[in-house]
């Protein structure tokens, strides 16, 4: 694991975990793709998911008519949006019933494998964890039961409750009001990139976990720290 000069020594009191693409493999959903469109699969996980986080954004910083009226959508609805988009895009013809199996895909995301061994540490180390997600609070529970994480998380936050997306400092905010804990007492581990880099712009002490060996965002602030896997979280407790 990589760590950036001049951090904090002092051990973590809470550890937030972005869900998807983090804690849940939003590209698995790949296979029923696949079978559904072949040839089409991996093409319609990508442009579905850019999609989906494009949407987000969309909702978050745009405002409708005179008043200036909210343009929120739940999660949920964004997810199906980006899905019919995608299908559009790659000239799919997206009946109904794939639709919905494809719906029912994402919300029983297949987990990586170390979750479940990384939360069960932190818990026997007295880490308070928590997942900060832009999920809507339905999708999270559907998906912490699935992967069988109940009962190891002390806060499951969804950015529903103040209807904006990260990467809306109101979004990152909304972990230090559950734990109670200044942003840099808290440990915030993303897969994503850009979530890495704004919640590190926000003043939290960050992970970014880069199972893809992709490039960082070259906005000039770098993660606290950088790893390969969940794993790397216990190396912080060191």
């Amino acid at each position: 694991m990589k760590k950036s000069a001049a951090i904090s020594t002092q051990t973590p009191r809470a550890i937030l975990f972005d869900a998807y693409g983090t804690l849940f493999d939003v590209y698995s959903v790949g296979l029923a793709a696949e079978q559904l469109f072949p040839g089409q699969g991996q093409a319609l996980g990508l442009l579905w998911r850019d999609k989906q986080i494009e949407y987000s954004r969309l909702v978050s910083s745009s405002r409708r008519g005179p008043a200036l009226e909210s343009v929120y959508q739940p999660f949920w609805e964004l997810t199906r949006a980006g899905l019919r988009y995608a299908c559009l895009r790659l000239g799919l013809e997206l009946t109904p019933a794939a639709e919905e199996r494809l719906m029912n895909e994402y919300r029983h995301l297949s987990a990586f494998p170390e979750n479940r061994e990384v939360l069960q540490a932190l818990k026997q180390r007295g880490i308070t964890t928590g997942i900060l997600s832009n999920g809507d609070p339905a999708m999270l529970e559907v998906a912490v039961k699935s992967a069988g994480l109940d009962g190891l998380l002390d806060h499951v936050i969804s950015v529903d409750s103040i209807r904006q997306y990260k990467t809306h400092p109101a979004a990152y905010a909304l972990g230090e009001q559950a734990t109670g804990l200044k942003a840099a007492q808290i440990v915030f581990v993303s897969c994503n990139s850009w979530d890495a880099l704004a919640a590190t712009w926000y003043g939290y002490r960050t992970l970014w976990v880069n199972r893809y060996k992709l490039p960082f965002e070259t906005l000039g602030t770098p993660p606290t720290y950088s790893g390969s896997s969940l794993r790397d979280v216990l190396t912080l407790l060191a």
